[in-house]
């Protein structure tokens, strides 16, 4: 089938919501919304509230222009909130792998393929921590190829440090189970390192669709563990959906209690969770009573 759709005027994307069943309380201040938020981008939000299997699309929600724009808002919080939640375990994620594994195998230990489980995966992720390296404009990349030569590749607590989140979880996914992967695990208060493993993924590719500027109020995500034993308070209520948003931020709030005490992430979260407009506190996995668990109450 021929791609067979042109481009429109603001105006007239105004008109063809109407059509569909979208209401406007003010018409100028929607044309201003849509001059810097494209049409495609808000179809992420209207989408839920529409027949996708009808070609016209019709709103099957009684439901207002601005009150798209309410969620795309709170969306745009909620996603800066997270992402700068994630920092912080990337960060530790990093010292803390970097430090167990060069404490026992030295600093260039990440060139060394006994310590990983698949020589194939670890040549393609030396390849690509490779290109990363190069892309890199860090003064203490360059310092050290203007010094030394052998060996070519700096250490790890140089490349490490300008390996994207995303490599980083793939290399540590790889490593061989040892002390060093079981230090790093109890660090972030859990017992199985597959747990870790995956949280590390579900984080990384959380944080790319935060940077990426995607929608993630209602976005199905990677099924997070939830791990059956931790060193700190966790959900009690297990049955919530493991690829719901809900499920991941319990995670994260988890792991920031252990590296950071001071996080204010669940305060935050909290009072941004009051304003979340259309009912849509459902579709991002939340339960009614998620408030009454004790790893969102000892952050008050």
């Amino acid at each position: 089938m021929k791609y067979n759709k042109v481009p429109i005027k603001f105006t007239e994307q105004i008109e063809l919501l109407k059509q569909r069943g979208l209401r406007f309380s003010n018409e100028s201040s929607a044309l201003r919304y849509l001059s810097n938020i494209s049409y495609y981008r808000l179809r992420a939000y209207t989408y839920p509230f529409q027949d996708n299997s009808h070609s016209h699309q019709p709103f099957i929600v009684d439901v207002t222009f601005e009150e798209i724009i309410e969620l795309y808002v709170f969306d745009r919080k909620l996603r800066l909130l997270i992402f700068d939640a994630i920092e912080k375990i990337e960060i530790a994620l990093r010292t803390q792998v970097i430090y167990h594994f060069a404490l026992n195998h030295g600093s260039h230990w990440q060139l060394k393929p006994e310590l990983f489980r698949d020589a194939m995966r670890f040549a393609n992720h030396l390849d690509s921590l490779q290109k990363e390296i190069d892309r890199s404009n860090e003064t203490f990349i360059e310092h050290y190829k203007n010094k030394y030569t052998n060996p070519a590749e700096p250490p790890c607590w140089m490349s490490l440090e300008v390996s994207s989140m995303g490599l980083l979880s793939k290399i540590f996914q790889n490593l061989k189970k040892g002390p060093e992967k079981i230090a790093v695990t109890t660090h972030f208060g859990l017992r199985d390192v597959s747990v870790i493993e995956n949280w590390i993924l579900c984080f990384s590719t959380l944080r790319n669709i935060c940077a990426h500027h995607g929608r993630i109020w209602n976005r199905r995500l990677i099924k997070i563990k939830l791990p059956t034993h931790t060193s700190q308070n966790f959900l009690k209520n297990k049955t919530v959906y493991t690829n719901k948003l809900y499920a991941t931020l319990s995670c994260i709030e988890y792991v920031l209690k252990l590296i950071s005490p001071g996080s204010t992430f669940s305060i935050r979260l909290k009072s941004l969770m009051k304003t979340c407009p259309l009912a849509q506190t459902k579709e991002m996995g939340f339960p009614d009573d998620w408030l009454k668990e004790e790893l969102w109450k000892e952050s008050d």
